[in-house]
């Protein structure tokens, strides 16, 4: 069966990584433990906090690869107990999150059986990019132009 691609235009060139991220937020989205909360914290800020009852900090594990945070939980084993009832859940668990381009993680911390990890989004520089066009004698003969591209940045309006 041949999969019909969302980004098999023409016009959207270099976006197969952004369809590749979408798989995978498909996947992830299937997952729910342990329950997490997203909020915005100011102008730039966000918290992500998960709910992980019984969980110690040393039973914990935050990591950001590439563009994706990672939150992994494994308790210890614990002597042999006789439950009547078991309804707080005990199990490992691995939850991911998209990072969206430039989005930090700035700390984590736990309190009170909740994991907080804020995140920052700093303001990006504007950039303006001029482009040399060259003519002449390399002109239409496929080699890229040794001519040098200048790069202009802008910060908040002023240059």
């Amino acid at each position: 069966m041949t999969r019909l691609s969302l980004f098999n235009s023409p016009l959207l060139l270099g976006f197969d990584h952004v369809e590749r991220m979408l798989d995978r937020v498909g996947k992830s989205a299937a997952e729910g433990y342990p329950p997490y909360n997203i909020e915005q914290i100011g102008e730039q800020g966000l918290r992500i906090t998960l709910a992980v009852a019984g969980f110690r900090d040393e039973d914990l594990q935050v990591q950001v690869e590439d563009n994706q945070l990672v939150v992994r939980g494994r308790q210890a084993q614990e002597e042999e107990r006789t439950f009547l009832h078991r309804g707080i859940a005990a199990r490992q668990f691995q939850r991911s999150f998209i990072l969206a381009e430039g989005l930090e993680v700035t700390g984590a911390r736990l309190e009170h059986g909740l994991l907080h990890i804020d995140l920052v989004r700093p303001q990006p520089e504007a950039r303006v990019r001029t482009v040399k066009i060259s003519s002449g004698d390399g002109a239409g003969s496929g080699k890229p132009a040794d001519a040098p591209v200048s790069l202009a940045v802008s910060r908040g309006g002023k240059a």
